[in-house]
C-alpha cells in the first residue's frame, strides 16, 4: 500500500502533523509513505528516513501574475510528479481546497479527511471519497492522530507524541556556535549520538541541557507578537532572577524585532541569534526554557521536548499550545473577545497586553517543574 501524507504547510502545522506520521509507520513498517508539500515549509521534513518520497510542490507559483500559459504549464508538471507514484490512500490533514484537489490530482483511489465540522474549508470535502469524523475541542495533534487511526484503522499514541525530525552535523554544530558566544561551550553527555551529514537524527538524543533561555518575539501574524521591547527586559529579569543569559532568536525578515529587544536589554546578557530552522531545533534542545508566542519555533521547540512558557493572545493555547501538562501558557482569560477570534488584525489588540512581570513569574513556575 501507498500513502500520500498532504500537509502543505505551515511549520507549525507540519510540526502537529509528525506524530501521526511516526503512528503510522509504527502501525504499518511496510506500507511506503509520501508526504507532499510546499517547498518554503519542507526543510523540518528534509532527510526524514520515516518519508519514502517527500514531494515539493509551490503552489503559489500558480497563483497571480503569470500568464494562463505558465500556470497550466507548471500544474501540468506537478500533477505529473504526483501521479507518477500511483497512491491508494492519500490523508488530508490540511483541511483546505487546494490541499484536497491535490489528494484528487494524486489520483488516489482512497482519499481521506475531516468531516465537515473538522475542515477549515468545508467545501474540500467534496474532493474526498471518505471523511473521518473525530472529537471537537482537542489539541490539533489528537485530531490528526485521530484521523490516521480514523482512515487506515490502526492505534495510535494517547499522551507520548513523537516528532521525528532528521538533523545533521552541521545543525548541531550551528547551536553549538550559538551556545558558545551566549554561555559555555555545550556539554555533551555520552548516550547522545553526533551524526555526521550521510547519518540524520531521528529521535532526541540525551543532551546536557545548558542554562540559557530561548526568547522569540516573532509570529506570522501581527496580532499574535508579544512586544519584541518586553523581550528585552525579560531576559534582563530571567538574569537577576535566575542567573540565566537568553538568546533571543528570529528569521530572515524579523530583525528589526531582535533589533527592539536587544535595545531594551541592559544586562549584557542577550544573545540575537538567526539559526537555521533545523539549527534552532538542535539550540532548544539545549536550552533551559523557551519563551514565544504561537509560532513555528514554539512548535519546534515543543518537539524538541524543551521546557515552554507560551504568550498567547487571538489563538487558543489548549488547541495550537504545548500538549505537555508541565508547560505554561501566559494568557488574558479577562476578556470575552478572545474567543474564536484569529484576527489577522484588531483595532483593540489588547489579548497580548501583558506586564514583564506576569511572564517572569510564568517562567518561574515551569523552572520549579523541571
Amino acid at each position: 500500500m501507498h500513502i500520500l501524507i498532504v500537509k502543505l504547510g505551515s511549520i507549525g502545522d507540519i510540526i502537529h502533523t509528525l506524530p501521526a506520521l511516526s503512528a503510522i509507520r509504527q502501525a504499518l513498517p511496510d506500507v511506503e509513505i509520501s508526504w507532499v508539500v510546499e517547498e518554503r515549509s519542507a526543510e523540518m521534513l528534509r532527510g526524514n528516513s520515516l518519508i519514502d518520497n517527500l514531494i515539493e510542490v509551490d503552489t503559489k507559483s500558480l497563483r497571480g501574475g503569470k500568464v494562463i500559459e505558465e500556470i497550466l504549464l507548471g500544474a501540468t508538471k506537478q500533477i505529473k510528479e504526483l501521479r507518477r507514484f500511483k497512491f491508494d490512500v492519500s490523508i488530508d490533514f490540511q483541511g483546505l481546497l487546494k490541499s484536497a484537489m491535490i489528494g484528487k490530482l494524486s489520483g488516489a483511489r482512497q482519499r481521506f479527511g475531516f468531516s465537515k465540522d473538522g475542515l477549515r474549508e468545508p467545501a474540500s470535502r467534496l474532493l474526498l471519497t471518505d471523511q473521518v469524523a473525530v472529537p471537537t475541542g482537542i489539541h490539533i495533534i489528537r485530531k490528526n492522530l485521530a484521523l490516521a487511526a480514523g482512515a487506515l484503522n490502526i492505534e495510535v499514541p494517547d499522551t507520548y507524541f513523537e516528532f521525528p525530525i532528521a538533523t545533521f552535523s552541521e545543525h548541531v554544530a550551528e547551536a553549538e556556535a550559538i551556545i558558545e558566544a551566549v554561555c559555555t561551550s555545550p556539554r555533551v553527555s555520552e548516550s547522545e549520538t553526533l551524526h555526521s551529514n550521510d547519518s540524520p537524527l531521528l529521535t532526541r538524543g540525551l543532551v546536557q541541557r545548558e542554562c540559557f533561555a530561548v526568547l522569540n518575539p516573532a509570529g506570522g501574524w501581527v496580532t499574535k507578537l508579544w512586544h519584541a521591547e518586553k523581550f528585552g527586559v525579560l531576559a534582563d529579569r530571567i538574569w537577576e532572577e535566575h542567573g540565566m543569559a537568553s538568546v533571543v532568536v528570529t528569521g530572515p525578515k524579523e530583525s528589526e524585532l531582535a533589533e527592539k529587544a536587544a535595545a531594551n536589554s541592559h544586562s549584557g546578557k542577550l544573545t540575537l541569534a538567526e539559526p537555521s530552522l533545523k539549527g534552532f531545533y538542535e539550540l532548544a534542545k539545549r536550552a533551559t526554557v523557551y519563551v514565544g508566542g504561537d509560532t513555528g519555533p514554539t512548535h519546534i521547540a515543543v518537539a524538541a521536548g524543551t521546557p515552554i512558557v507560551g504568550i498567547f493572545g487571538p489563538t487558543e493555547w489548549w488547541r495550537n499550545g504545548s500538549p505537555r501538562a508541565d508547560d505554561i501558557c501566559v494568557e488574558r482569560d479577562d476578556i470575552d473577545c478572545r474567543v474564536d477570534c484569529h484576527r489577522r488584525t484588531c483595532s483593540k489588540w489588547i489579548c497580548m497586553d501583558i506586564e514583564v512581570e506576569t511572564v517572569l513569574t510564568a517562567v518561574g513556575e515551569r523552572l520549579k517543574r523541571l
